[in-house]
């Protein structure tokens, strides 16, 4: 007998329901349900309003679908116009909260952070040390409609076929075509990249250094093109990516940019990672040192550590009889690190993965350790062998609170509380925030 032929699900995408919006959820939407019961993540609404929610992905039977709000049918008394153009359902997926008041966007992110705190390490705001508040960056606290020009780099996408500047759709590769991006730091958007035609591009990423006036963009063409002649409104490097290696290439002017924090002038070269906000940098140094209170000869950690930032704010607070060994897995970084530290002689950085390259160090004690892990954290077995090192304080720096939950609920296993937690909005008008968490071996606790 032949067996019947598997049915393709039924895509939803384009079906509308008439919904009430629930709880904010991690990703810069809410958490709605069809009359079905079955659970919408939806764009562009807030909690407890009534909106008709269009379907952008999904199928019948799917685990949950995705939505917009297309319309408002009760808004929010948190809801203002977005103030920028580009801005809403099916338009630019740079920015998740435009529609929501500064003050609710930031409570928005604290939900998220203690339901995350809550669901991955059973941990209520008041046993993470946490008040319950996100704070704004220094200059960021500005009247609903006005917004903070804070993004110091802007990865732009291009249109194959126009050649024009703009930037991706949510979960798309479309490109929303922009005149001017509103949270760009005013840097960036002196540099003029919108206006230009950048045919033969897959990317143009502008950078603004904080605390120099350096500029610089990078450069992916597309397969077999070349590059075109940078001409942009104020002085630039250019560098490019090579489309093989993924390596990047200086084309003219410096392959580096200077920024500046805690007093010290850091190099960054290729594009490297430097934190976006301009404010960002002293913020997190400030928060981490108060937190940790480094002492005059302690043995302290950097892991993941980047160009350096926080192994150089550790190694001036450590003195002479002071050691800090930084560990980066990006070849360009640690030789910048290792070229922005080399006044200090006690500073070592190592190059790989801190899971492979911290147990052959053989360092089995420590007194202090900072890590900064990508997005998706440090991780069980690299938490594990942190707890063996007997730091008299631990300080994570997290820029995403389900990663910083999970490991928190892995250092809790291994003999830590948290003591205390911050949280800070270094990433406006988005569902982004960082924080910084401080732990300490649970003994000395309660």
């Amino acid at each position: 007998m032949q067996a019947e032929p598997t049915k393709s699900p039924v895509s939803l995408v384009g079906e509308e329901y008439e919904v009430e919006v629930g709880p904010v959820a991690h990703g810069g939407h809410c958490i709605a349900r069809t009359s079905e019961g079955q659970v919408l993540f939806v764009r562009h609404a807030l909690p407890g309003e009534r909106v008709v929610a269009r379907v952008t992905e999904g199928e019948e039977g799917a685990r949950f679908l995705r939505a917009d709000a297309v319309r408002i049918l009760e808004p929010s008394k948190d809801r203002i116009e977005a103030p920028c153009p580009f801005a809403g359902p099916g338009r630019c997926g740079g920015c998740d909260w435009q529609h929501a008041k500064p003050g609710a966007q930031r409570r928005l992110k604290a939900d998220v952070i203690a339901e995350q705190l809550q669901r991955l390490a059973g941990l209520t705001p008041e046993e993470a040390g946490w008040d319950g508040t996100v704070v704004p960056a220094e200059g960021d606290k500005l009247p609903a409609g006005q917004v903070p020009q804070w993004r110091t780099r802007v990865q732009y996408a291009v249109d194959a076929a126009t050649g024009k500047a703009g930037l991706r759709r949510h979960r798309s590769h479309e490109v929303e075509p922009i005149d001017h991006c509103m949270i760009a730091a005013a840097g960036v958007s002196e540099l003029g990249i919108e206006k230009r035609d950048w045919t033969g591009m897959e990317s143009v990423e502008a950078i603004a250094a904080t605390g120099s006036q350096d500029r610089q963009v990078v450069l992916t063409p597309r397969p077999g093109a070349r590059l075109p002649l940078v001409e942009l409104d104020r002085p630039v490097s250019v560098l490019r990516v090579d489309e093989k290696s993924g390596g990047v290439h200086r084309v003219h002017g410096r392959p580096f940019v200077r920024e500046r924090a805690d007093g010290r002038t850091y190099r960054v070269g290729g594009g490297g990672f430097w934190q976006v906000h301009p404010k960002a940098a002293d913020t997190l140094v400030t928060a981490v040192m108060q937190g940790l209170l480094p002492r005059k000869g302690d043995m302290a950690l950097d892991l993941y550590c980047g160009v350096g930032l926080f192994a150089g704010a550790l190694a001036d607070r450590l003195g002479e009889q002071g050691a800090v060994l930084g560990i980066e897995s990006g070849k360009r970084a640690v030789e910048d690190a290792r070229h922005n530290l080399a006044d200090f002689p006690r500073v070592r950085v190592e190059q790989g993965k801190v899971e492979s390259v911290l147990p052959r160090t053989g360092i089995t004690e420590v007194d202090l350790i900072v890590l900064d892990p990508p997005r998706a954290g440090a991780g069980r077995k690299t938490v594990a062998h942190l707890s063996t090192l007997g730091a008299r304080r631990i300080a994570y720096v997290a820029c995403d609170p389900a990663a910083l939950a999970r490991d928190l609920g892995y250092f809790r296993e291994g003999g830590y509380r948290v003591r205390t937690l911050r949280a800070f909005d270094l990433f406006p008008m988005t569902h982004h925030v960082e924080c910084v968490a401080i732990l300490e071996p649970a003994a000395k606790g309660f």
